[in-house]
């Protein structure tokens, strides 16, 4: 298997004017001997973006989008390209990271140290605060809600295990082998924003796979955390369909309580930060027989990667929520309870071999 790497960045309108320089600079400058290749996929594509990222970014392979069919679709287009360019490793960076030079080779260095490993995420630290985490790898709530693991925490080196399990990398720098994609299928088009890099990970954890951390593949991640309304129907809703794909029905069925509870609480904070019209709208969603449907094909299609049992993943999982930027008093009372419900189920995954 030749070593031949894809470096895929999606560019929104005029992302890259923002972005751009910094990103490929610090791409230029890597220290990696062997062949790499970038491909900037242009959504919503337009003459002048074209021109600024041909400009831009002379050596890269530029797919041009007429829509904006979001981060999944994007990524998809990239990957295929470089499937048919015979890459072997497809290595995602958000525009707005800046990337320490040795980091594409300890990626590289890191997935190749294990068969196992079917995905890595680089160690993603704050731009504005250098010292400062933004993620180590992202963790799954058993209700399907995604964060990052040490989030705005001081980096301790000595407290940071190398290769380090996690449920899921982060989209915004992380690196997959061919093989585990030919296996798991790629991103789910579906979802045109937020917890497709959840869903996949989980897959490839289904598959046979770990994802799993390199802790000195440093990039530097310009990360704001924007609060809209589209973002939470967007990431409320995906988390909903990812546990639906994802899950047993056992395991699903053992959950259904504390969904309900759940339900009630985010319908409460939907009103009072006044997104409760999405939510509605999200409820009525799940009321139709098109979208049954599609989640029947989707659970066959994970049914056939299938290789571990929830009871194995189930131990990646967390029973609380620890995120800053959404922390309140609400919720750290409700993951007193819901962790307690979670290793409930925990324990009957576990007896009865779910």
């Amino acid at each position: 298997m030749n070593n031949k790497v894809a470096i895929i960045l999606i560019n929104y309108k005029d992302y890259a004017k923002k972005y751009l320089d910094e990103c490929l600079d610090s791409i230029r400058k890597q220290d990696y001997s062997g062949e790499f290749f970038v491909y900037i996929v242009d959504n919503e594509t337009s003459d002048e973006t074209y021109s600024y990222l041909k400009e831009k970014a002379p050596e890269a392979k530029i797919i041009r989008n007429e829509k904006n069919d979001g981060f999944a679709k994007g990524n998809n287009d990239a990957i295929k390209q470089a499937f048919k360019d015979e890459c072997n490793y497809f290595y995602l960076l958000n525009m707005d990271t800046v990337s320490d030079k040795s980091s594409l080779s300890e990626m590289l260095k890191t997935i190749k140290s294990d068969e196992k490993f079917g995905a890595v995420q680089a160690r993603l630290m704050l731009y504005s605060e250098t010292s400062k985490i933004n993620s180590l790898g992202n963790n799954t709530h058993f209700l399907g809600f995604g964060f990052c693991n040490a989030y705005n925490e001081i980096y301790r080196p000595e407290k940071v295990v190398d290769k380090t399990k996690m449920f899921y990398p982060s989209g915004a720098a992380v690196m997959f082998r061919r093989e585990v994609l030919e296996k798991t299928g790629l991103f789910d088009e579906d979802y045109f924003m937020y917890n497709e890099d959840q869903d996949l990970g989980w897959r490839v954890w289904l598959a046979g796979y770990q994802c799993v951390l390199s802790k000195n593949a440093v990039v530097y991640h310009k990360y704001e955390f924007g609060r809209s309304i589209s973002k939470y129907y967007f990431m409320d809703k995906n988390r909903i369909i990812t546990a639906l794909k994802n899950y047993k029905i056992i395991t699903l069925i053992l959950f259904f309580p504390a969904f309900l509870i759940m339900e009630l609480g985010l319908f409460y904070f939907a009103i009072k930060n006044n997104w409760y019209k999405e939510k509605i709208k999200i409820w009525l969603s799940f009321f139709t027989l098109s979208f049954w449907k599609k989640i029947i094909i989707k659970r066959r299609e994970v049914k056939k990667i299938r290789k571990i049992k929830d009871r194995n993943i189930i131990n990646l999982v967390s029973g609380k929520i620890w995120y800053q930027e959404v922390s309140s008093p609400l919720l750290s009372v409700a993951n007193i309870f819901l962790n307690i419900y979670f290793v409930f189920v925990k324990f009957l995954l576990k007896l009865f071999n779910v």
